[in-house]
């Protein structure tokens, strides 16, 4: 009895010791966000607290406490908004600003920004954060990666039952591809005993099956016909004249729908484009030189003339973290196309040889091109000047190849800087700077891998971001880099858990660019006579196959 009587001052004494009576969001005007009460503490007791302590802060202070008769305030700003801890006078001030700081992180972990709307969206995982950090009004010995792994709760069984429900789908994938195929092999030797039982047999016109073997006829379609011209594939064919219409067993649709079926709906079809053609049908010419929108992407369209040029380079290039060019490798394309006769005898002039490249540059004509005089001005034109060029059709008139290790021709430069830190985690700075000019770049997405576990807590970016949960990695997108001082340079911080600085690459670069990096360009346009023409277009795209740094 005399021990219970000496330890209850002190059990006292060690309660008062650090109390968090409540954890607040709040608005410049006191207007509460979200609030995590540890005691028991009324809403209308709340929301007067959070009201008045606006109305306590002093101007042109430094201080982040304040104090009442009854209460004090440990707060914090977070951009248009405040995080406070409402504690009682007698807590411990130094360990209730600690947890403060690890509350405002793991706000900043949950929320890409921290406004209203993406902490409203955020507020059950935030209170559950919250309940982590504080217990009862006592702080818990824990720290932002803590209580990340609390708060993902992954279980060893979900994780097993997902593979096994993954293996199941892979499986009956699988036998629908088996059942498909089965399916196709009975109905082609179906087809195979009704062409062999000739005409004779029973009412319906005899065979095996019932049905006679009718000869397909392609009746002609009086009324316009809709066909649709996938792109960006070419066709310089008639449009056909006659729309199929004898009976089959198995029609292309029927055959696709069970391809798809089988394959468990993975299978997209490709984007078409719908022209109309009127009857009767006449020869129609699309142009191979035009790219896709999904080629393209963001690059501006080019509306193209009697003469279009379409200039395509793709890219392979590996670079060293530590500065310097592991390998590289450019290959280009010149297509001509013509859709008018009378411009069909021209000669295309090309600008200078570009400074970055020099002579490095490999170029192969079309057999009936003339090669490049050495010293002269590079012109593109038939051997032979009486010989008219294709009308109607894309000609591929150019082609050339660069493979070296010289810095200075890389496109974009990324610099990617991992500091560890003593703490177990990782701060890492990376940007980007356009290094030629001759390009411009749209869609650039950044991938910079992640260690196993961790989630990052950006600093200060430009551009937008994302984490990809598939590659765990975080994808930093910019829209357009261009030569211009807003959008040539760019960087990206963030902090994460791990001291490996390698876990950090290969960072992955993807974009398309308008120009040509090699700098082959279209200075001018003539006729053979002599007689300049101004009226043409060139539609200069380049793409990535492979952009690493290592």
């Amino acid at each position: 009895m005399v021990e219970e009587q000496t330890l209850l001052p002190l059990l006292a004494l060690i309660k008062n010791f650090q109390v968090v009576l409540a954890a607040s969001i709040c608005t410049k005007g006191g207007k509460g966000v979200i609030s995590r009460q540890f005691r028991d503490m009324s809403r209308t007791r709340i929301e007067s607290l959070l009201a008045s302590f606006p109305k306590l802060i002093p101007t042109n202070t430094q201080h982040t406490t304040i104090e009442t008769a009854d209460v004090r305030f440990v707060y914090q700003p977070l951009e248009d908004l405040y995080i406070l801890l409402i504690t009682n006078k007698t807590s411990n001030i130094l360990l209730d600003i600690d947890t403060l700081h690890l509350f405002a992180r793991v706000v900043s972990d949950m929320c890409r920004t921290a406004d209203e709307r993406e902490i409203l969206s955020k507020s059950f995982e935030i209170l559950g954060a919250f309940d982590e950090v504080v217990s009862m009004g006592y702080r818990e010995q824990v720290n932002l990666m803590q209580v990340r792994s609390v708060l993902e709760m992954e279980s060893h069984e979900e994780k097993i039952q997902e593979i096994i429900a993954r293996n199941k789908e892979a499986e009956a994938k699988e036998e629908l591809k088996r059942r498909a195929k089965q399916l196709e092999m009975q109905r082609r030797e179906q087809q195979r005993r009704t062409a062999s039982s000739g005409g004779g047999g029973n009412y319906l016109g005899g065979g095996v099956t019932g049905y006679s073997p009718i000869p397909r006829y392609d009746a002609p379609d009086p009324t316009p016909s809709r066909i649709a011209v996938s792109s960006p594939t070419p066709s310089t064919t008639r449009a056909p004249a006659f729309k199929g219409s004898g009976m089959k067993l198995g029609s292309k649709k029927t055959k696709q729908a069970e391809l798809i079926d089988a394959l468990g709906g993975d299978v997209l079809a490709s984007p078409t484009i719908s022209t109309e053609i009127s009857a009767p049908p006449t020869p129609s010419v699309s142009s191979p030189a035009a790219l896709s929108s999904s080629e393209r992407g963001s690059v501006p369209e080019v509306a193209a003339e009697s003469i279009h040029i379409v200039v395509k380079e793709q890219i392979s290039l590996s670079l060293l973290r530590d500065g310097g060019v592991q390998s590289m490798e450019l290959k280009g394309d010149m297509n001509l196309l013509i859709t008018d006769a009378d411009l069909a005898h021209i000669k295309i002039g090309l600008s200078p040889p570009s400074t970055d490249f020099g002579n490095s540059l490999q170029f192969k004509q079309h057999p009936n091109v003339a090669k490049f005089a050495p010293g002269k001005e590079r012109v593109i034109t038939l051997k032979d000047p009486s010989r008219a060029l294709p009308v109607g059709q894309s000609l591929a008139v150019l082609k050339w190849r660069y493979n070296g290790t010289d810095e200075s021709n890389v496109p974009l430069s990324i610099n990617c800087w991992p500091s560890p830190s003593n703490d177990g985690t990782c701060e890492v700075s990376i940007e980007y700077e356009l290094e030629n000019e001759n390009v411009s770049l749209y869609d650039v997405v950044i991938s910079i891998p992640l260690p196993e576990g961790s989630y990052p807590t950006v600093t200060s970016h430009s551009g937008e971001w994302s984490l990809n949960p598939s590659s765990h990695s975080i994808a930093w997108t910019i829209p357009a880099i261009s030569s211009d001082e807003d959008t040539r340079s760019g960087s990206l911080i963030f902090n994460v858990g791990g001291d490996d600085a390698g876990a950090f690459f290969p960072v992955e670069v993807a974009f398309i660019a308008k120009g040509s990096l090699a700098g082959v360009n279209v200075a001018s346009v003539t006729k053979t006579s002599g007689e300049s023409l101004n009226s043409f277009s060139v539609d200069s795209l380049l793409t990535v196959d492979e952009y690493l740094v290592v």
